[in-house]
């Protein structure tokens, strides 16, 4: 954390919109030993249950599924625009065949215990507090199950208190 400040979640001041959507985030977290991460453009930050709250959502073959599964907590990554070629990477390439991270360059440290990139501008630690398999059942708008799960392999949604926000310092 030695060139990260922590500031309240309250107090980030980039649009969720812009940061997921746009930039991409690694989702980031541990099982046993061993680190696993993923490049994610679905989520959200908001307020739950007079929480602050960060969500997102993974499919069941993600191979980091099983690492944020087995972890109480979990990081959001975001990175200036110099390492989209890592994102991209990251989010094609399953740590099940290979240790992509390293092959990216990128540096794992901890926070509390969580694992998160150094190179990171933007860090969310979160606290899982709720995860539910989408299901046919909820969708009201049904076409979005024809174009987003044409394979039936259904998101688990997960929302995670944010414990920590860490923005690197310049």
């Amino acid at each position: 954390m030695s060139n990260f400040k922590e500031i309240k979640p309250e107090e980030l001041n980039k649009s969720a919109f812009q940061l997921i959507g746009g930039d991409w985030m690694l989702i980031t977290a541990e099982k046993g030993d061993k680190t696993n991460t993923m490049t994610a453009s679905w989520g959200g930050l908001g307020v739950m249950w007079n929480k602050n709250v960060a969500y997102m959502v993974l499919r069941p073959q993600r191979y980091t599924k099983e690492f944020v599964d087995n972890s109480d907590t979990y990081s959001l990554c975001f990175f200036d625009d110099i390492y989209k070629k890592q994102l991209a990477y990251l989010g094609s390439v399953s740590g099940r065949d290979e240790d992509k991270i390293s092959k990216t360059g990128l540096t794992v440290v901890h926070c509390d215990g969580t694992p998160y990139f150094e190179e990171a501008r933007i860090v969310i630690i979160c606290k899982k507090l709720f995860a539910q398999e989408l299901t046919p059942e909820s969708f009201i708008e049904k076409n979005l199950i024809e174009k987003n799960y044409p394979n039936k392999d259904f998101h688990t949604l997960y929302i995670s208190e944010i414990e920590k926000v860490l923005i690197k310092e310049q």
